[in-house]
């Protein structure tokens, strides 16, 4: 079923994002005192008084603006009036009417849906007289709210719930698979917000030729071939010596939080230029979280005629992120439209290597066939480890148990011929395989 939307929109800095995050109880927009942070949609669910909804956050819009990034972000905005079932129309109680508000009033004046002029920054009693002046703006009773201190925002919720349509009713059946998170990570600039525009078939982030124009995690879903996904594009990470400023910093805290969130990442190369220490820094973070992954070298129409990868680049590339060398490589062009349904197909086959689960009798032939071609090696005092059995008990990532009867006998280098064989056996692709060792002692196997 799906959820009825409602949308943030107003001037930059009247506070949208500091509400957005109010209402979904959670940090996920960037909040700073600088003007016009956000760009793209967000989108999140929330839910109050047992009604679930999809909260909007949006771009500041600003009067008159047709091209470049301001222009995109007016665009992205208009985008989320046109889907929503409420708006919620943020002034500056404190700063009182000024023009661009009432540009935007007559821009969600023209919306179906209905409107809640939510004047924020009341922080206390003494300022509710200041939300008064907002009657002007013709769309009646203003909702006086401190996003900032959740001062007012259970009444707002209160009025947008008996503003939501009512919930359809659905016919029996069972729920289906969870979706597939799917984060997109990379250096800034190298297309990963195009990327995420050609697998959406439409213009749903803003996408510009300055570095850094994504600044937070934008969570996308959509549906396709009876799959739900939604896609995380993030900003891009930066070596920390350059991260710096406040907002680079939370815009590099919520690009790793998005691989945290993730069940596949999508590691995005620019095939214009070669592997730099900064992605192999990436690849390293994706394999210490666990998660499944996949390479993705765009903009290949740069330096190629066809879409296919060839093996030469496709080594190197495995060499330098020799970190999740088990990774799928492919050629992308977000502008040429290349390699996008075998990204997709590739997401998935991961992810479900990433869920799967392998049962105990297979898993135990593999390894007691790979203990027959190749022993353990003795220790210095001559004991030799003994492996008795093996389990799957964890999936995301698969995580498979060895019961020995020494862990500290077992070499580094035998603990990853043994994920080798069973990568070798098993349909394991892009996800890490994880071998913990359990002690048993020799009677308990008696």
């Amino acid at each position: 079923m799906t959820q009825p939307v409602v949308v943030v929109v107003g001037r930059p800095n009247v506070g949208k994002s500091a509400l957005f995050n109010r209402l979904i109880r959670q940090r996920l927009s960037i909040v700073d005192d600088v003007p016009g942070l956000t760009r793209d949609r967000l989108y999140a669910s929330a839910e109050w008084r047992g009604r679930s909804f999809t909260v909007v956050d949006t771009g500041g819009l600003v009067s008159g603006t047709a091209g470049g990034i301001a222009g995109q972000v007016r665009n992205q905005a208009e985008r989320a009036i046109a889907e929503a079932d409420v708006i919620l129309f943020v002034v500056d109680a404190r700063a009182g009417i000024v023009p661009e508000d009432r540009a935007i009033a007559d821009v969600v004046r023209r919306a179906r849906a209905p409107v809640l002029v939510t004047a924020n920054k009341v922080d206390g009693e003494s300022l509710e007289p200041s939300a008064h002046e907002f009657y002007a703006l013709g769309f009646g009773d203003p909702m006086p709210v401190s996003a900032l201190h959740g001062r007012g925002t259970g009444d707002l919720l209160d009025a947008v719930v008996a503003m939501l349509p009512e919930p359809a009713v659905e016919e029996g059946g069972t729920a289906g698979p969870s979706a597939v998170a799917v984060a997109l990570v990379g250096r800034p600039n190298v297309g990963k917000s195009s990327l995420v525009n050609a697998i959406l078939g439409e213009s749903r982030v803003v996408v510009d030729a300055e570095p850094g124009t994504t600044r937070d995690a934008v969570d996308e879903s959509f549906e396709r071939g009876g799959r739900r996904y939604v896609l995380i594009d993030t900003a891009g990470l930066r070596r920390r010596a350059r991260v710096d400023e406040p907002i680079e910093v939370y815009s590099a805290a919520r690009a790793r939080n998005a691989i945290e969130r993730a069940d596949v990442a999508v590691v995005v190369l620019d095939a214009t230029s070669p592997v730099s220490d900064q992605d192999q820094r990436i690849a390293r973070e994706i394999a210490d979280a666990g998660r499944g992954v996949v390479i993705a070298v765009n903009k290949w129409d740069r330096v190629a005629e066809s879409p296919e990868i060839d093996l030469r680049r496709k080594r190197s590339i495995v060499h330098a992120l020799r970190f999740i060398s088990y990774a799928p490589v492919l050629a992308t062009s977000a502008t040429a439209g290349w390699g996008i349904a075998s990204l997709l197909d590739s997401v998935n086959r991961v992810a479900a290597a990433h869920r799967g689960r392998i049962g105990t009798g297979p898993l135990n032939r593999v390894i007691g066939d790979a203990v027959a071609k190749h022993e353990p090696p003795t220790d210095p005092n001559g004991r030799r480890l003994r492996i008795y059995y093996a389990t799957q008990p964890e999936t995301r990532p698969p995580t498979f148990v060895l019961f020995v009867n020494e862990p500290k006998r077992m070499p580094t280098d035998y603990r990853r011929y043994l994920e080798n064989a069973i990568r070798g056996k098993f349909d394991l692709p892009g996800v890490p395989v994880r071998v913990v060792l359990r002690r048993r002692s020799e009677s308990a196997t008696a």
